[in-house]
């Protein structure tokens, strides 16, 4: 699969951006390669706006769906965070990366080109670039050299040299990039009228627009599908609530709302709907929120900015569900699903809820609770942890909510992705062979990130939208497992035993991300199923070991109440692991299926359900490391008894939201 010195990047990298991206305007943005042939935005230049190109029936389109994967959450060399730790990928580069072709990444050689080749192990279906937007303009005069202030002291200055923040301590490192940042916001840099930098924000959208395009697959093959997006990078008191924006198709707004034109998640979703979905024939757009983990308790707070009265907290309640229909449950910095020991969250405890959790890992402590209310410093190693960080407790949340107000504001399914910052989109393995020179900054409490899946007809930018849309989505933690999840009142007991399972189940039921409704007096009924990845040629997979259904509800004491049930498989002990060969544990299924019935259902209380699915116990990417490292190599963590050394690889559904009927 990929090789350690990626990994390696990656992970150093990673753990670079935890602190990086704590200054919200971090974006930047450089031409494009000297070798990339231009093409236009639209097949006619005098094509109205709301004009949508043409392209050609795939020749796939399979009406019970087909699992395609993809990454929604990518930084090139535009994003300034990265450009300074020596990214030099362009959007097109990404691209072709994520394709199948190969991309050099630093350490740079004299002329400022990498010289690391890394391929990815198998090509994706779709992806988005999405760079920070707060910097566009300004970091794009910073780094192109044809740019009438490249050569002036602030872009100087902001270019640097990566590697001395790499010298420096954490705080340092932090100081510095906030400086270098304030330093392509300038007027020596923008003008006294900020035109220039204006004008280069919008030169730099039209060419993420333009990479987007060229490598979207409108032939018969379908091959690949991209989409035109951008980071909302907003980090108030250096938490981080930041979402990914995704367009549907090229039809898109005229500049990107960035946090530093609209610092307020509520108001930027309205300006996003009223000025694309609502006010752009052919525009339509969603927002994914990403890496809630750091958001120090607040990404899923039910308050509303700006309003005064239950009416108005139903409307923007609604107005987030709407925009929001999947949030980003893991990447780089680690896992969103739940923690153990929250305030106001009971039910027994998940031992499967201590899965990569960045702050554990680095500081060997679980940090502090919030206790319902905010933190801060959660972007360089400080703040806390709340229920409203976590993507379980938010779902309970949103029916708490739903019978306050009468709206949902988190009824949401779950993609996963990279957030890779060096353009390797959808490099998730773990496994590879070591490069001895890279080793000394290897961060251990990143991850090599995950994947986002959809449910699609075909592999179109329509069809997988919509799949986003209707929440029909799952995540991975990088394996290509492929689940299935439907809820209903009459689906058969025997589904898995049937060759028409998936078409009586949605002729019966209700795919992931659907809303059931039942009788009261019909329990609910779940078919869930999955397929190991099939891994490759040169790199077995993992069995699976079971599935799970995570069921969630509030009481009457307005306690989040959450239970885990195995539906499928059996646990595989972690001593089945040989740490030092890391050799695939025998045992395990290819496929596992079930059809459970929920034997706690009370039908006067709403309840959300969604299914996790295990791989057997693996060797974590450290481990690897460390087992192949030579000694005078070795990372200082191989000799640390409290790093991971396994790891349950894992997929998370879509949730389906049950309730009785009126």
């Amino acid at each position: 699969m990929i090789s350690t010195l990626r990994r390696t990047a990656n992970v150093r990298v990673g753990f670079h951006l935890l602190f990086l991206c704590a200054y919200s305007a971090l974006s930047t943005g450089c031409g494009e390669s000297p070798n990339e042939p231009e093409s236009p935005l639209y097949s006619d230049q005098g094509a109205s706006p709301a004009r949508v190109m043409n392209r050609e029936p795939c020749l796939e389109h399979v009406e019970t769906r087909r699992a395609l994967f993809g990454d929604l959450h990518v930084h090139t060399a535009r994003s300034m965070d990265a450009f300074l730790f020596d990214t030099r990928t362009t959007p097109s580069d990404a691209y072709r990366f994520a394709k199948g072709e190969e991309l050099f990444l630093a350490p740079l050689d004299k002329s400022g080109r990498g010289i690391n080749a890394q391929r990815i192990d198998r090509p994706l279906d779709f992806a988005a670039v999405t760079d920070h937007a707060e910097n566009f303009g300004p970091v794009s005069l910073c780094t192109m050299p044809d740019s009438a202030v490249y050569d002036s002291s602030s872009c100087v200055f902001y270019r640097g040299d990566g590697k001395q923040a790499e010298k420096l301590d954490f705080l340092s490192t932090v100081q510095l990039v906030r400086d270098r940042s304030a330093a392509v916001d300038s007027d020596e840099v923008c003008g006294s009228d900020g035109r220039r930098c204006r004008d280069a924000d919008t030169h730099y959208w039209q060419e993420m627009q333009r990479a987007a395009e060229r490598h979207y697959d409108r032939s018969s093959a379908c091959r690949f599908t991209t989409f035109v997006a951008y980071e909302y990078s907003y980090s108030p008191e250096l938490s981080k609530v930041h979402r990914n924006i995704i367009f549907r198709n090229e039809n898109v707004i005229e500049r990107p709302i960035h946090a530093l034109a609209e610092p307020e998640p509520i108001t930027m979703l309205k300006r996003l709907r009223d000025e694309c979905n609502d006010g752009n024939m052919g525009c339509e757009a969603l927002a994914i929120p990403h890496n809630s983990n750091l958001s120090d308790g607040r990404m899923f707070r039910t308050e509303y900015a700006g309003a005064a009265n239950r009416s108005q907290d139903r409307r923007l309640a609604r107005l987030r569900a709407e925009m929001e229909p999947v949030i980003e449950i893991f990447q780089v910095k680690g896992d969103s699903e739940c923690r153990n020991g929250l305030l106001g969250v009971g039910g027994p405890i998940d031992e499967l809820c201590g899965f990569e959790k960045m702050r554990s890992i680095a500081s060997k402590t679980e940090p502090p609770d919030c206790e319902g209310g905010i933190g801060a410093g959660s972007l360089i190693g400080r703040g806390c942890v709340d229920r409203n960080d976590f993507a379980r407790t938010a779902l309970v949340a949103g029916l708490a909510e739903e019978l306050r107000i009468g709206a949902n504001p988190f009824e949401f399914g779950f993609i996963g992705s990279t957030d890779a910052h060096d353009g390797t989109m959808g490099n998730v393995a773990e496994s590879g062979p070591v490069a001895r020179g890279e080793l000394a900054g290897v961060r251990v409490n990143t991850n090599p990130g995950g994947l986002a899946g959809v449910w699609a007809e075909e592999n179109s930018r329509d069809a997988i939208f919509d799949a986003i849309a209707r929440r029909e989505t799952f995540a991975t933690s990088g394996p290509r497992i492929e689940p299935r999840f439907f809820g209903g009142g009459e689906l058969p007991s025997d589904l898995c035993e049937r060759s028409d399972a998936i078409e009586t189940a949605y002729a019966n039921g209700v795919p992931m991300g659907g809303e059931l409704e039942v009788d009261q007096t019909t329990p609910p009924r779940f078919f869930v199923s999955a397929d190991r990845d099939p891994g490759t040629a040169s790199m077995a997979s993992n069995a699976l070991e079971r599935i799970q259904i995570i069921k969630g509800w509030s009481d009457s004491n307005g306690t989040f109440q959450t239970r885990v049930f195995d539906v499928a498989g059996q646990p595989i002990a972690e001593d089945d692991l040989n740490p030092q060969t890391c050799e695939p544990i025998p045992s395990g299924r290819d496929t596992l299926c079930g059809v459970w019935q929920d034997p706690t259902h009370d039908p006067e209380i709403p309840a959300v359900y969604y299914a996790r699915v295990l791989e057997a116990p693996s060797c974590r990417w450290s481990r690897r490391l460390c087992m192949d490292g030579e000694d005078e190599h070795r990372p200082p963590f191989c000799d640390d008894p409290t790093v991971p050394v396994s790891i349950r690889e894992r997929a998370w559904t879509s949730p389906i939201w049950v309730k009785s009927k009126s």
